[in-house]
């Protein structure tokens, strides 16, 4: 499910939802949202990885625009997980509404 910045805010806060930023490992390097793990969708691995989560999970993922988190989402549906919040306006529009990225 797509979700504004508000909501993924308050879902990063939540000990039960794994936080996953699907951009580059440069990207994820210059600057990610508190408490996410980088798993990029542009690496052969990305498949593998994704296989690896708990599908009972809940996951919130995010990239820079939104373009790169939809096939990621898709992937990870497919792979069998279903609970996944994605963050329609990615890091612009989290750093837009007064939300830091860490290093």
């Amino acid at each position: 499910m797509r979700v504004g910045v508000a909501e993924f805010a308050a879902l990063t806060g939540s000990p039960d939802v794994q936080v996953i930023d699907v951009r580059t490992p440069e990207e994820f390097a210059a600057g990610h949202i508190p408490g996410a793990v980088n798993i990029p969708i542009r690496t052969p691995d990305f498949p593998t990885r994704i296989a690896a989560l708990d599908p009972a999970g809940t996951y919130a993922v995010y990239c820079r625009s939104g373009n790169r988190s939809q096939p990621a989402v898709a992937a990870m549906r497919d792979a069998g997980i279903g609970t996944i919040y994605e963050l329609g306006a990615g890091t612009r529009g989290w750093v837009s509404e007064g939300h830091p990225l860490v290093r």
